[in-house]
């Protein structure tokens, strides 16, 4: 598929748009994900399933820290080049120099890293999950290519046959008796669907000389590198750290499938993060400092505005928790209210990160960043063999919203965009209430879904009354839906402020 040899300029409406639909098609993984985790849960059993959770922890966690490594540099070199082609070629010969060598140490490490965790079986999953490396990491620079260049539809559409095709080939091996090896097999055959699917959208050559200086690239890549080591190494910390301090296979199961129920404030982040990142660095190249602060500002009030949905999570917890796994995972309730809140903190860094990489500060990403897992690898060490997996949560959490606050701190400082206050306080306020209404009205079964969305639409219905929402907003809202260009009211004819 041709495409333009410099990226299009940005607007606020191609970056809601572009966002919408990549979290639309991310939020495949919501249905396609849940189903595949509810199926394999039920026909694996908790022993079975957090067997698997391991082995596809500790394979996620490697396959996301070679994507993050590079992602953001890629994303912004690309937003940045005047011809992307040169640049997507060295990108897509860095990820596959880095993953074929990482796939084989995982292969050849296998059964020292499963003795460290006490559960010998995950070596042979080990093993096989390596197989997966280099082509999700393959996937993931030509989603980063698309995403530079502002083709959000597309970078939507890779992502959707990813979770789609997952699925569908998870049940299909797992049905054809092959158990947790067929689970694997499934992830695996999703990741090679995506990148043949991707290659039709975009195809940077693998032999293409090199045009970027590679001091440049690793100068600026270098401190993102380390920021998303640090993020990585904390994002499966607690499940690793629960089961090597002495956890059971039963509460690695548990543990996991409350982190799968906690997953919706993660795809939101992955949505907007590389738009927003992509948006933001043309927006600078082309000197349009009023769009940067606008689009800044729109990412900070988008993630404060998720605040009053995690309280309904939290409050319908154990509901969720059955509806989904069963009554046999019960005990992950508690555990999902917890959760839910650090899944939603580490939104915030991941926007508030974006826009300092974006305003050329990817030093100060690492700064805030790299504290955070030591500090919470201490709390683990001291909370899990006293409070077991309600501390490693507990901890998570906390951890969590400390690294939070502090983007929040560094992008005002740095970029002068503080998060609407208004919506802030909306947003608290709601939070509580939201709680509420998901712990006092009791239900089971599918009458959940209506009971979720009912009081989403409430908490809708109370951002609007507060007046969280203008003009402006229900516009662009009637732009997500019509086919038509919307036109946008002016300053003049909306409130002379945005929501504060």
């Amino acid at each position: 598929m041709a495409h333009p040899v410099a990226s299009p300029p940005p607007s606020t409406r191609h970056t809601v748009v572009g966002t919408a639909r990549v979290f639309l098609a991310e939020s495949l993984l919501i249905p396609s994900g849940l189903l595949t985790a509810a199926y394999l849960a039920r026909r694996l059993g908790p022993e079975g399933y957090g067997l698997f959770m391991i082995a596809a922890a500790l394979v996620a966690w490697i396959e996301w820290s070679l994507s993050a490594l590079f992602s953001r540099a890629s994303v912004k070199f690309v937003a940045d080049a005047a011809d992307w082609r040169p640049v997507g070629a060295t990108i897509l010969r860095i990820h596959l120099a880095a993953s074929l060598p990482v796939a084989l140490l995982l292969w050849l490490f296998s059964e020292p890293v499963a003795r460290l965790l006490r559960m010998p079986e995950v070596s042979a999953y080990l093993r096989l999950f390596a197989a997966d490396i280099p082509l999700f990491s393959l996937a993931q620079a030509h989603r980063n290519i698309l995403v530079g260049l502002g083709n959000f539809t597309e970078r939507a559409l890779a992502a959707a046959t990813r979770w789609v095709s997952r699925l569908v080939l998870v049940v299909l091996l797992v049905e054809l008796g092959l158990s947790i090896q067929g689970a694997i097999w499934g992830s695996i055959g999703a990741s090679l669907v995506e990148l043949v699917v991707i290659r039709t959208f975009v195809r940077p050559a693998f032999s293409a000389p090199v045009s970027v200086p590679m001091a440049k690239l690793w100068g600026f890549a270098a401190p993102l590198l380390f920021s998303a080591l640090a993020l990585r190494f904390y994002d499966k910390l607690d499940l690793i750290t629960l089961t090597a301090l002495g956890g059971t296979a039963q509460q690695a199961g548990l543990y996991g499938a409350a982190q799968n129920l906690s997953i919706l404030p993660g795809l939101f982040a992955l949505s907007l993060s590389p738009v927003l990142l992509s948006a933001l660095s043309r927006a600078l190249r082309d000197g349009d400092g009023q769009l940067s602060t606008e689009l800044s500002q729109l990412a900070m009030r988008g993630v404060v505005l998720l605040l009053p949905f995690a309280g309904l999570i939290a409050g319908s917890a154990t509901e969720i928790v059955r509806l989904v796994f069963g009554t046999a995972f019960g005990p992950a309730a508690p555990l999902l209210s917890w959760l839910i809140f650090a899944a939603l903190a580490l939104v915030q860094v991941s926007v508030g990160t974006a826009i300092l990489t974006a305003f050329g500060r990817p030093g100060l990403t690492f700064a805030l960043t790299a504290p955070f897992p030591l500090l919470a690898l201490l709390g683990y060490l001291l909370l899990i063999p006293r409070m077991g997996p309600a501390g490693a949560a507990l901890v998570t959490t906390l951890s969590g919203t400390a690294m939070g606050l502090a983007t929040v701190v560094a992008v005002i400082r740095v970029c002068q965009t503080p998060p609407p206050i208004g919506s802030v306080f909306r947003s608290t306020l709601l939070c509580p209430v939201a709680y509420s209404a998901g712990t006092l009205w009791a239900t089971h079964g599918f009458f959940l879904l209506v009971k979720l969305s009912l009081i989403g639409v409430g908490i809708l219905l109370g951002l609007t009354l507060l007046g969280e929402f203008s003009a402006t907003d229900f516009a662009a809202a009637r732009a997500l839906t019509s086919r038509r260009p919307a036109t946008f009211p002016t300053a003049d004819e909306v409130h002379p402020t945005p929501p504060q």
